[in-house]
């Protein structure tokens, strides 16, 4: 195998076929596309190449769609069906084939097949989660108000229930805050709150809340030097593919947040594979795909590659196509017009060979076959080649459930994230409040009770004062006195009613704008 050093052996080939193919780690954070028709071997290179970073000492994280890549987990056998054709692809590109497992995590949003992955809703912030919700620009607009008032009184958003009770504030309180901040309608408030109820019942309650995932248990490295390989179960959750996408749109944000400047390593600190990758761009607002190309763009410098995998590169709008340097083009079909324009626009992003038409070979290559381009030296692409991808060292296929369950239970972060906590957050800080204002009703209640009977009894007090006088006295008398009485009691009344309302306000706004 003449392949260069601090390369991931990709594949090589036969006659027409390129020699040595390698992703060159020093340019691997430079980001890259998996691209290709249904069965055409994306997953196999997704595999091939997340095991080469491990193998190197990055880290990965990719997402499980079909179930397929726990095969990492166990070495692959040559018990396996396809092993003489593994064998026979090995001696061709000139591989020494020997199978190997790869150190594995398991991630589940439901912990059920791997360890829960959690965030917070204040770290998820307005503009991701208005995307999960599918919320219009006035709904985003009083979300973003919800998220204003936490940051200014130190609510913590940890949970939906959080967002929920704080959205059920901002509602009661709309004319106060629409004229601090904007206009505030009960109609965004309530279709903010549907939209929450739908989130919680596709599953998003397993997303948020704590322990919230620690970035630095996505970067770890084996006692024998391989980055640890992180697989998200993804086959459950992608019937949810909004919650999806903007799962993995967060990680990558926090990725780009947290991470400090690397410049140019000898080779990345982490390596990210978003597969399905077309969910993230599908009726995205410009505001979003703004964001990720941002990220797109910046977080190489936080050694960081990101690798996309579609079907068809025309899923990735191209500014971000712009910036993926590293390229592997797995067959794609051209039964339409729309499918042969697709084609010829993914033959462009290609650097041309003089030995064949890259449209007819992206049109033309097998299973297991591909076009690649990866970054040769001073990031120049290279030129496009016709490759046989190598097979896969570990298993090709899903481990069973038993043994997903033994990983699971002997792993580092076994116990970590299990159990949910449930710590004091605005949930419970507004809870406290109403409680509050519904205590200090009830008091101004009977207080404003009592003056009333006060009033009452002063009244019949008055009228049977004893005494015979004349008719004429008696009523005179009478009408003065009970109209000074009246005129004490119900001032008194007032009084107590003015505290009363006092009293209720303070309950009611729960002193939020006010100093505590």
């Amino acid at each position: 195998m003449t392949v260069e050093a601090k390369t991931i052996f990709a594949g090589g080939g036969g006659e027409g076929y390129a020699i040595a193919q390698g992703l060159r780690l020093d340019y691997s954070n430079r980001h890259g596309l998996i691209a290709g028709a249904t069965g055409t071997g994306k997953t196999v290179t997704l595999q091939i190449l997340a095991q080469g970073f491990s193998d190197a000492g990055v880290p990965v994280f990719l997402s499980d769609v079909k179930g397929d890549l726990s095969g990492l987990a166990k070495p692959g056998s040559s018990d396996h069906k396809l092993h003489g054709a593994f064998a026979e692809r090995a001696a061709t590109i000139g591989l020494d084939l020997a199978y190997v497992a790869a150190p594995v995590a398991f991630w589940d949003l439901w912990g059920e097949a791997g360890h829960p992955v959690r965030t917070t809703v204040s770290e998820m912030g307005p503009l991701l989660l208005s995307r999960l919700l599918e919320l219009t620009d006035a709904q985003e607009g009083v979300l973003n108000i919800a998220f204003r008032v936490a940051d200014e009184e130190g609510l913590a958003l940890l949970d939906l229930k959080d967002l929920q009770s704080l959205l059920v504030w901002v509602g009661e309180n709309r004319k106060m805050l629409s004229t601090r901040y904007g206009n505030v309608s009960t109609a965004s408030v309530g279709a903010i709150q549907r939209s929450l109820l739908t989130l919680e019942t596709q599953g998003g309650m397993h997303l948020f809340g704590e322990p919230a995932l620690e970035l630095s248990d996505l970067m770890r490295v084996s006692d024998d030097g391989r980055g640890m390989v992180n697989v998200l179960a993804a086959d459950k959750l992608m019937a949810s593919p909004r919650l999806y996408a903007t799962f993995l749109m967060w990680l990558l944000s926090e990725l780009f947040e947290q991470l400090p400047e690397v410049g140019d390593p000898d080779k990345p600190k982490l390596v990210f594979f978003f597969d399905e990758a077309h969910l993230l761009f599908d009726d995205a607002p410009k505001a979003l795909i703004d964001k990720v190309e941002q990220v797109a763009r910046l977080i190489r410098s936080k050694g960081v590659g990101v690798y996309f995998v579609t079907q068809n590169p025309d899923d990735i709008p191209e500014d971000i196509l712009g910036q993926l340097g590293n390229r592997v083009q797995h067959a794609l079909r051209a039964f339409t017009a729309k499918d042969r324009k697709a084609l010829r626009q993914a033959a462009q992003n290609y650097r041309q060979n003089p030995r064949f038409d890259i449209e007819d070979a992206i049109r033309e290559v097998g299973v297991g076959e591909a076009v690649t381009s990866f970054l040769e030296r001073k990031g120049i692409p290279g030129v496009a080649e016709r490759t046989l991808i190598r097979p896969p060292a570990s298993q090709l296929g899903p481990i069973t459930a038993t043994e997903r369950k033994v990983i699971l239970q002997t792993s580092d972060l076994a116990g970590k994230y299990e159990d949910k906590i449930d710590r004091h957050s605005a949930f419970e800080v507004l809870s406290k409040r109403a409680e509050d204002a519904a205590r200090a009703a009830e008091k101004a209640e009977a207080e404003e009770e009592r003056a009333e009977a006060a009033e009452r009894e002063y009244k019949a007090g008055r009228r049977y004062s004893g005494g015979k006088v004349s008719r004429s006295t008696s009523q005179t008398r009478s009408r003065r006195s009970d109209s000074v009485g009246e005129a004490f009691a119900k001032s008194f009344a007032r009084s107590l009613g003015s505290k009363a309302g006092r009293t209720i306000v303070r309950g009611v706004l729960g002193g939020l704008f006010r100093g505590r």
